[in-house]
């Protein structure tokens, strides 16, 4: 009898125990929410609004409208560091000075006088150099500024014209060339020279090897009979 009473002691003690420890429902508001979920809806709400406020900074900063540039409204010039440097008036009147600038063709090979974009140098701090303006045809700028840009253009994009192909072999994928050209002798290496010679309408040709550089035929036509042997096949 008195074994049973313990068991039935313990039993109750337990289930007294269980009942203290029971987690009581949360409250829902009329939003179907708990306390500790409009706490979590409140700080992703916060979290948003802080990203969407960065983001329009950034936008703001990274924002330059690019104008025409044209003989009237710039002066470009030689800095005393041998650098070319600009002066740009904008259409409200703004004057901008640019210690250097960049010059960088949007058509190359086709249009190489022609749709010439003034840039800002790329930095480590800033990455890409944004566009400052366009010029349409360098043409019709002063003579002073197509000769500094053209210096600057000759450098960028140094085209190497190919006179004679001495060799030419493939190994593992890739193409190598030794060829003399109106800069010495040169060997290069392509990894695919279907992709990578063009022939223009001109019958010019132009080479892009894998590190970027780029080399000239002007007129396939005149290469001698060996030369032409080498590279046809990919024409």
């Amino acid at each position: 009898m008195a074994e049973n009473e313990k068991k039935t002691a313990d039993v109750t003690e337990v289930k007294a125990e269980e009942k203290k420890t029971e987690k009581k429902p949360e409250k829902l508001d009329d939003k179907g929410l708990t306390a500790k979920g409009k706490e979590n809806e409140a700080i992703e709400a916060a979290m948003e609004a802080e990203e969407e406020e960065d983001d329009g900074d950034l936008i703001l900063e990274d924002t330059r409208v690019s104008v025409e540039i044209t003989a009237d409204n710039t002066t470009f010039k030689r800095s005393p560091s041998g650098l070319v440097s600009l002066t740009l008036t904008r259409p409200d009147g703004t004057v901008e000075e640019f210690e250097r600038v960049v010059a960088v063709r949007c058509f190359p090979v086709t249009n190489p006088q022609e749709f010439v974009s003034v840039r800002e140098p790329d930095s480590k701090k800033k990455g890409r150099g944004k566009e400052i303006g366009m010029i349409r045809r360098m043409a019709d700028m002063p003579k002073e500024a197509q000769d500094l840009l053209n210096e600057e253009l000759d450098r960028r994009y140094f085209t190497p014209e190919i006179i004679r192909i001495t060799g030419m072999k493939e190994k593992f994928g890739y193409s190598y060339w030794d060829v003399d050209t109106t800069a010495g002798k040169v060997t290069f290496v392509l990894n695919n020279p279907f992709s990578n010679i063009r022939v223009l309408e001109d019958n010019s040709v132009f080479i892009n090897d894998i590190d970027g550089n780029c080399f000239k035929i002007p007129d396939v036509a005149k290469l001698d009979a060996q030369s032409l042997r080498k590279i046809e096949i990919y024409l």
